[in-house]
């Protein structure tokens, strides 16, 4: 919850919800002016995310350089863009028209449910971030919002938004079928919550368990979900040339949506896993020495001293092996520069297909050759990165749909009442 990271991810929020809320003025001409309004916010957002990264108001490592230059004209076409956009939308929106009304349980009504969340979630990531700088400029000293607050406010908002999303795609248009609805998704819900109950018993049956056991069966329900909803797309029990015809036959956005859901899904099962799994060693090791950790052993050959460009380093020599065989070899550094005179360190990382490994090394420990060395595990985090190419994917895949390149057909203009029919 970096406040430059955070600066970048709330626009996101709100696009997400827009591109939801679009399909809705597609569809069925109704939510126009919530829209529109989620257009301007969005992008303002996005202004605003860059005046806060380029003025160098924020502290952050990924903060670029303090250009208070920069940041006034960035400030100067916030607030051109920003009063302009909302002038014009006070002053067109009363005369938009309303669209056609439906029923609390169907599709409109679980897309709007989840603009409200998207939006609440953007507001509170917004005002955790910017809460310290107005603290500081009324004079209420310094303050730092961190991960406690993100997670107590953010999470709660997210769990109901996951589960929506792996109901609202099976909502008919104006008005559902919440029985029937539920009679799809019960395998989904059951094997959801064997994989809570697996995990949970698992990994202690504690609270902490529980909160790895919820995530892992959010994934599970969101995942499963946009699987059952696919096929019921392009089951038939009329042979596989049949089904063939009908996935073939599928919208471009209807894959997008598939993809997108499913990322998410991976994208949480990520998170969790990282989060609930990860592991941290650290020991002082003389060389021959090592560290086992999540069945990998890290054995410290040795340091030496290298030459780089503008800088002396220690660099060590890690060999990293799982069942007797070598997986890698990891060469982390301790970096000393003259100009300016600053020490820095490089851990070295290597990626499987489920974990990253971090090897960093520290201080030397006395004068047998020891130095104080830093393991991390990191469980799952390239699934998190396999979610966003998915996510990613998903919105290429519906960007590309001809439907939304082309534009909508125009209704055909209706034939007054005293014209003569064709003979």
């Amino acid at each position: 919850w970096d406040p430059v990271e955070n600066a970048s991810f709330i626009p996101w929020l709100t696009g997400t919800a827009l591109l939801h809320s679009a399909i809705v003025v597609e569809k069925r001409e109704t939510l126009k002016s919530w829209t529109i309004l989620l257009a301007i916010v969005t992008f303002s957002l996005s202004l605003l995310g860059t005046f806060l990264v380029r003025s160098g108001i924020l502290t952050s490592v990924h903060a670029f350089a303090s250009d208070p230059t920069r940041g006034v004209f960035v400030l100067i076409l916030l607030a051109v863009t920003v009063g302009g956009s909302f002038t014009l939308y006070a002053i067109r929106a009363p005369a938009m028209e309303g669209g056609g009304v439906f029923a609390p349980v169907s599709r409109e009504g679980g897309l709007l449910i989840n603009n409200l969340l998207l939006a609440t979630a953007s507001a509170t990531v917004l005002l955790g971030t910017l809460y310290p700088l107005i603290a500081e400029a009324l004079d209420l000293g310094k303050l730092t919002v961190g991960p406690p607050y993100f997670n107590a406010v953010f999470v709660p908002l997210m769990t109901p938004l996951i589960l929506l999303g792996g109901v609202g795609p099976f909502l008919p248009w104006k008005r559902g079928d919440a029985k029937g609805i539920a009679q799809r998704l019960q395998a989904v819900l059951i094997v959801a919550v064997v994989v809570v109950a697996v995990v949970w018993f698992t990994n202690g049956g504690d609270l902490a368990a529980l909160a790895a056991a919820g995530g892992m069966g959010l994934a599970a329900w969101l995942g499963l979900a946009t699987a059952v909803e696919w096929w019921s797309r392009v089951r038939t029990f009329g042979g596989y040339g049949i089904s063939w015809a009908r996935m073939t036959g599928l919208p471009r956005s209807a894959y997008g949506m598939t993809f997108a859901h499913m990322g998410l899904a991976v994208l949480i099962a990520g998170v969790t896993g990282s989060s609930a799994w990860k592991e941290e060693h650290i020991e002082s090791l003389k060389p021959g020495q090592f560290i086992e950790a999540y069945g990998y052993t890290f054995t410290f050959d040795g340091a030496r001293r290298v030459q780089g460009p503008n800088y002396d380093a220690v660099q060590g020599t890690y060999t990293v092996t799982r069942n007797g065989a070598i997986v890698a070899a990891m060469t982390p550094e301790r970096r000393f520069f003259d100009q300016p005179a600053q020490m820095t360190t490089e851990a070295a990382i290597y990626t499987t297909y489920t974990t990253d490994l971090y090897v960093v090394i520290g201080e030397a420990d006395g004068d047998q050759g020891a130095f104080v060395t830093r393991v991390y595990i990191e469980p799952f985090v390239p699934w998190i990165w396999y979610g966003v190419l998915l996510m990613g994917l998903g919105g290429v895949v519906s960007l590309s749909d001809r439907r939304y390149r082309i534009g909508a057909p125009r209704r055909a203009a209706a034939i007054p009442s005293h014209a003569v029919p064709a003979e």
